[in-house]
């Protein structure tokens, strides 16, 4: 799944919120399930669920068999036939107790459900007229009694009924049987031949539109290909289609898992929590992460489809095929798919800038995870509503280990273990153990350090200290590693670091050298850091070196090194590693941003680092899509994080000062640049297109920052111009720094335009939330009373409210405390209805102790309001209460 939640697992239902669950507390199902049947006779209100389990003990006992159900009506129950008498079952808001059961037997019960009414968007709900699912983690519970937890995999065979104005009628597996029946009705029944958890099953009934397709695979079985959509949407996810089709090759390619069965489905929705769900064989989407044209859609639109759709897809083998054994090790499926899918963007878009990206969202999200009150490690050990688990510690940082883990034991290594984990494992639910197992096996490794990376909280801050001996030519480097205590978590055991490093000489040339172990020299190696401290000796170094590490950050640490400040303008204008480079300057420009934050401001050195950028435009060897990325400066946010106690105003001024001198120094060169980017001939949203129109975007974004009536004219040029939604919006993101009358009558126009298409005006409603203008938080309450505000549609939801918490941090953070008010209430309110995307809001809250204390004490009076409001969800008030704690 992207960016979302599963369920609980220490015994066949889930713990009471106050306890808590407990990865030590992990017991095996007491029943296993071989067989599920289904029977669905839709209807809006009041579908009626009647679900056949074939049960029988796991081993000996004779325990009560306890099935998880939340907001069930039930109708009947029976054994073997046999209608069940009251006085051997007991029903509470959350399970189903039935005493007296045989080792093995058929478990039948029939339940209504309310479709319609289900706001909370998790098992079986309406969206737009239709029927959808969504049960990862605990949403199968809201459809059927069951042992809701995902080591229980099943057969399924499912029918579903529904009136003929339903026309798709869909489901795991194969299309087995179809018909007609009486009263305008109809049914279809599909079987999965697969076992599978409960949380992988889906169902989908209502009118979609169709694009079809098929894919030969490598031992040539063809494969259907089906995409659903709303009525006329069909045009808009052939880039979709294309992308399944290049991460089925990829996966064939670089993992030798082809797909296995003979159909695969993607279905688009516009009401969904998360960004899609990979249900074997029926995928379900977001729509913003299926739907794409060059009109309506942005290049990020298009990287993110690309993404998701392989990330889902790689999903059949990580994830379904072999799947975690309980909520626990969630990073085992989640951590090493989104190692997949970075792995395949990566080769689709260009390895260096993907990287970049890739870190920096890091950096953006799982860095102050791990620096903040809700740290956990990647396997966390506890919690109390697994909602909260899919969190960027799962997802990012679990990618990081994997890559790390590849590093450390080398590309080929890994394949191998790869292969052993799907030939160990298929079938099966699996522990992070079982997985670091298979590449421990493979190369007679001890890999207990890996291990510790998936069992730690926190980012290891690691220092290299280079000391150059010119008469031995040698470099030695002292390393020294911490991890920073977390809650619950005091002293931390030292982790292996992989540190990828080259030399260059004061001419950024590269040098050769012997790193230790090495018979050849060579310009680059690995060196691995794996105690508190050690020093490597590299041997063969002709003169005094620039110091280039951790390379394409080879592993997820915060480094320091000790070194001349010209060091780092050397990297930025020759590192050959372009992840490098880019660092270097985005080093440079925040250490120059916080000194004026402090107050001292090093003028000659601003400009040193503009002149510096100027080059790097210049230089004809980069690509658009890498100078793009060196134009941006870090963030208001990764100021904040670099350097707490933060005040967000003086980080803002300290920004725009910079981005004001660029804009000045380089007008020439912007302008330039600006005006032969201009895009030629019909658009395509492949990697080098995609990255002249982010630096034609960048470059007009940097001289917006001067804001002069011709840089105004210029952006509205370039809205006006614009063919492609890309273009359109950098136009008006940079009419949005100077507003006025420009930027409104641009905006009236936008949404005049595209008012009937949902995702553009998701795409509306967030570029007014990030305005720098003071009164933006007047605008932002305002828009949700706007007719197309809807705080029941999580994209909507998500558009406005959290783009301003958490991209306008200058705004959000206005010292009367306005802002983290309004936050508080949009919280409250929507957790009336759906707590999984309420709870995911608290995050700006939550990072209360890096800002100044007269702001702190606002966010914690918010979080305290919040603890104490009645009726509050379990999934608002575990979140809000870590948030507080001390």
């Amino acid at each position: 799944m992207t960016e979302m939640i599963p369920a609980s697992q220490s015994a066949p239902q889930s713990a009471p919120v106050a306890t808590g669950v407990r990865l030590a507390d992990y017991r095996p199902p007491a029943f296993l399930v071989d067989e599920v049947h289904l029977d669905f006779r839709l209807a809006p209100a009041s579908t009626r669920v009647t679900a056949r389990l074939a049960l029988r003990r796991n081993g000996g006992g004779d325990a009560p068999l306890v099935l998880s159900g939340r907001g069930l009506k039930p109708v009947g129950f029976a054994i073997d036939g046999m209608p069940l008498a009251e006085d051997r079952y007991t029903v509470t808001d959350e399970d189903l107790t039935v005493r007296d059961v045989p080792n093995s037997f058929t478990f039948e019960s029939e339940v209504e459900i309310d479709p319609d009414g289900n706001r909370a968007l998790e098992g079986l709900y309406t969206s737009g007229g239709r029927f959808y699912t969504q049960c990862e983690a605990e949403g199968f519970r809201r459809i059927t009694w069951f042992p809701d937890r995902p080591d229980v995999l099943a057969r399924y065979t499912v029918r579903i009924e529904a009136e003929k104005a339903y026309p798709r009628l869909l489901s795991n597996g194969n299309l087995i049987e179809q018909g007609e029946l009486a009263g305008e009705r109809h049914y279809a029944v599909w079987q999965d031949p697969f076992p599978k958890p409960c949380y992988l099953f889906a169902l989908v009934a209502g009118n979609l539109d169709l694009l079809e397709d098929s894919f030969v695979t490598a031992s040539g079985r063809e494969v259907a290909l089906r995409l659903f959509v709303d009525p006329g949407q069909a045009p808009r996810v052939a880039y979709a289609m294309d992308s399944l089709k290049r991460a089925m090759r990829w996966d064939e390619a670089n993992y030798g898992r082809e797909y296995d069965l003979d159909l695969f489905m993607i279905v688009a929705v516009r009401d969904f929590n998360m960004g899609a769900m990979e249900n074997k064989g029926l995928n379900i989407f977001n729509s913003s992460l299926l739907i794409a044209d060059p009109e309506t859609a942005t290049d990020l639109d298009y990287e993110r489809i690309e993404s998701v759709v392989a990330h889902e897809y790689f999903h059949n083998w990580t994830g379904n095929r072999i799947t975690c054994r309980d909520w626990f090790q969630l990073c085992v499926k989640e951590g090493l798919t989104v190692f997949r899918d970075q792995s395949f963007s990566a080769d689709m878009r260009g390895e260096a800038v993907q990287r970049i990206k890739d870190v920096r969202a890091l950096r953006a999200r799982q860095f102050p995870e791990d620096a903040g009150p809700l740290a956990h490690p990647a396997r966390p050990d506890h919690y109390q509503k697994i909602d909260n688990f899919y969190t960027a510690t799962v997802y990012e940082k679990g990618a990081e280990i994997v890559r790390l883990l590849r590093t450390l034991i080398g590309p080929e290594d890994y394949r191998s273990g790869m292969d052993l984990y799907f030939q160990r494992f298929d079938g099966q639910a699996v522990t992070v153990e079982d997985f670091v197992s298979c590449f421990a096996d493979v190369t007679g490794s001890d890999l207990s350090g890996v291990l510790s990376w998936y069992l730690q909280a926190g980012t290891p801050e690691v220092s290299v200290t280079p000391r150059y001996d010119a008469a031995a030519k040698t470099l030695s480097l002292d390393l020294r590693q911490s991890v920073p205590p977390t809650r619950g978590m005091g002293d931390k055991v030292p982790l292996p670091v992989p540190l990828r490093l080259g030399l260059l000489d004061a001419e950024g040339r590269q040098q050769s050298f012997l790193a230790p172990g090495a018979d050849e020299p060579e310009s680059e190696a690995v060196v691995t850091l794996r105690g508190a401290t050690d020093t490597i000796t590299l041997t063969g170094v002709a003169e005094a070196p620039v110091l280039s590490t951790l390379r394409g950050f080879s592993a997820p640490v915060s480094l320091t090194v000790t070194e001349p400040g010209e060091n780092r303008f050397i990297r930025l204008a020759h590192d050959p590693d372009l992840f490098n480079r880019w660092e270097a300057g985005q080093s440079l420009a925040r250490d120059l941003m916080l000194a004026r934050v402090k107050g001292e401001p090093d003028r000659t050195g601003e400009r040193r680092f503009v002149d510096a950028l100027g080059r790097a435009m210049a230089d004809q060897s980069s690509e658009p899509a890498f100078k793009a990325l060196l134009l941006a400066l870090p963030s208001e946010q990764d100021l904040a994080l670099a350097a707490p106690p933060a005040d967000p105003a003086a980080i803002h001024e300290a920004r725009d000062n910079l981005r004001q001198l660029a804009a000045e120094v380089l007008r020439g060169q912007l302008e330039a640049l600006h005006d032969g980017l201009v895009a030629l001939g019909s658009f395509s949203p492949d990697a080098e297109s995609a990255g002249r129109r982010a630096l034609r975007n960048a470059a007009l974004d940097i001289l917006m920052a001067a804001g002069t009536p011709s840089d105004i004219a210029r952006a509205k040029a370039h809205a006006d111009g614009a063919s492609d939604m890309t273009t359109a919006l950098g136009g008006l993101s940079a009419l949005m720094q100077a507003g006025g009358a420009a930027y409104d009558s641009a905006v009236a126009a936008f949404y005049t335009r595209w008012r009937d298409e949902p995702l553009v005006i998701d795409k509306w409603f967030a570029l007014q939330a990030r305005s720098p203008a003071p009164d933006v938080l007047d605008r932002v309450k305002a828009l949700t009373e706007h007719p197309a505000f809807d705080a029941k549609t999580p994209n909507r939801f998500r558009a406005l409210v959290s783009t301003f918490a958490q991209m306008n941090p200058a705004r959000f953070h206005d010292p009367s405390g306005a802002g983290y008010r309004f936050l508080a209430d949009q919280i409250l309110a929507v957790d009336q209805f759906n707590p999984q995307v309420a709870a995911r809001q608290l995050e700006p809250l939550g990072g209360w102790r890096r800002y100044k204390p007269e702001l702190a004490a606002l966010m914690k009076a918010e979080l305290a309001r919040i603890l104490a409001s009645p009726g509050l969800s379990a999934n608002v008030a575990e979140l809000a209460a870590k948030a507080l704690a001390e």
